[in-house]
């Protein structure tokens, strides 16, 4: 394969440093081999030059929050929608993601190996995918999609999927197992109730101490660890004492588990976006309890501030959009939110790229320099004035990944394909 290299008007290369002027990056073997000022770099003979005007470039983004397998959180649609169905959208919204300048998500919930499996096969475009497999709770928590009217809405779709509700020590121990055998990267937790369930609050603490931690060990014999949906202050600090790495949304974080969280080195995926999701998505496509919506309308307001005074106290910040509560392809929309919510442009940008990488454990990643994997993604115009316009499909012109192109502007290579009528809820 030919080298590639793109020349740009600036380079944002993901550590937070300048950005560098009329730069380029020169890729070979799915490596960046070189990052600099263009009069500065040799272009290797018969290489494939991309460039266009008002180019800035970056490292892929990633999303530490996505739900592939779900769209949408009309709860009338995913009970009339067959799983075969609800899985094969995973195909079109994983396109739209990457299309979208999102090079590595990590999936929280309800998408099966198979979709990672089939992409790297090569039978879709995907970003690269770190899986939860399952999502678990205890009974009665938020991820038990047991409905009031005694229906099951099928949120676990039972293709590939164990089954998520799980209650003691004994039982943690059993599930975490079952669903590390299934494929998981990550063991997803439920330590706190949510807005998308019907019988609990986001202020209420799910799981002990005890069975959290069981969570915890388990995984950690096999080198995983744990992600905790934690919104209530005892759910966070429950999920903190008991070692886990990430703690989803926090939208009721305060003092205390701030103090914990930089104590554990712990990150926060804000999911800012995604109360505004829920509003939107029940008012336009209805399908929610009034319940539902009334939890969402209240713990707007709360998110944002919990995640201002984390920022402002230093907690390591990973950017996660909670994508199927709102729309596959729209991830960068996260950036202008943590830039509202007190980040610098230049913070948002890191916390969508190297903090990522950190959390990870994929230093191949996260930064423009030689040696990494080529994951980059060239925008138009200069994000650092106007963060708000990496939200814009338009203006997102090239992907790459692992040293490919995997959507160019100009043919629309990796396309965004309409989606499929089917819906999941997520978290």
């Amino acid at each position: 394969m030919s080298a590639l290299v793109i020349v740009a008007e600036r380079l944002i290369d993901g550590t937070g440093r300048d950005p560098l002027e009329r730069a380029a990056v020169v890729i070979e073997d799915g490596r960046i081999t070189a990052v600099g000022e263009r009069s500065s770099l040799t272009i290797p003979d018969g290489a494939d030059v991309l460039e266009d005007d008002d180019l800035t470039l970056l490292p892929g983004f990633m999303d530490m929050h996505v739900h592939l397998a779900s769209s949408g959180t009309n709860l009338v649609r995913i009970l009339m929608t067959p799983a075969s169905l609800a899985l094969l959208n995973s195909i079109p919204n994983s396109a739209r993601t990457l299309a979208a300048g999102v090079t590595t998500v990590r999936d929280a919930g309800h998408t099966p190996v198979g979709v990672r499996l089939a992409a790297e096969a090569g039978y879709f475009p995907a970003p690269r995918m770190e899986l939860a497999i399952s999502l678990l709770s205890q009974t009665g928590g938020h991820g038990d999609d047991l409905m009031p009217c005694g229906a099951r809405v099928g949120l676990t779709m039972n293709v590939d999927v164990p089954h998520g509700v799980v209650d003691g020590v004994d039982g943690m121990r059993r599930k975490v197992r079952q669903v590390l055998q299934a494929g998981a990267d990550w063991i997803k937790l439920c330590t706190s109730g949510g807005v998308l369930s019907p019988g609990d609050l986001p202020d209420h603490a799910q799981f002990s101490v005890d069975e959290i931690r069981t969570a915890v060990e388990e995984a950690a014999v096999v080198g995983r660890r744990v992600m905790a949906h934690a919104m209530s202050p005892a759910g966070i600090r429950n999920s903190l004492l008991a070692g886990v790495t990430s703690i989803e949304h926090g939208c009721l974080l305060d003092e205390e588990g701030i103090a914990l969280m930089k104590e554990k080195g712990a990150y926060l995926v804000p999911t800012l976006v995604a109360p505004g999701d829920v509003i939107e998505g029940a008012m336009t496509s209805g399908g929610l309890p009034p319940e539902m919506i009334a939890k969402a309308e209240r713990i707007g307001a709360l998110h944002r501030a919990a995640v201002s005074a984390a920022i402002a106290s230093g907690v390591k910040i990973a950017m996660g959009t909670d994508a199927a509560v709102g729309p596959h392809g729209a991830n960068l929309r996260e950036l202008g939110e943590m830039v509202r919510c007190g980040m610098t442009p230049m913070q948002a940008i890191v916390a969508s790229t190297r903090v990522p990488a950190d959390l990870l454990r994929r230093p191949d990643l996260g930064t423009l320099a030689p040696g990494k994997l080529a994951d980059l993604v060239a925008v138009r115009g200069d994000p650092l004035a106007d963060i708000d316009s990496l939200a814009d499909p338009a203006h997102i012109r090239l992907v790459v990944k692992d040293g490919r192109v995997a959507y160019d502007f100009r043919n629309r290579s990796a396309a965004q394909p309409s989606s499929v009528s089917s819906p999941r809820a997520a978290s």
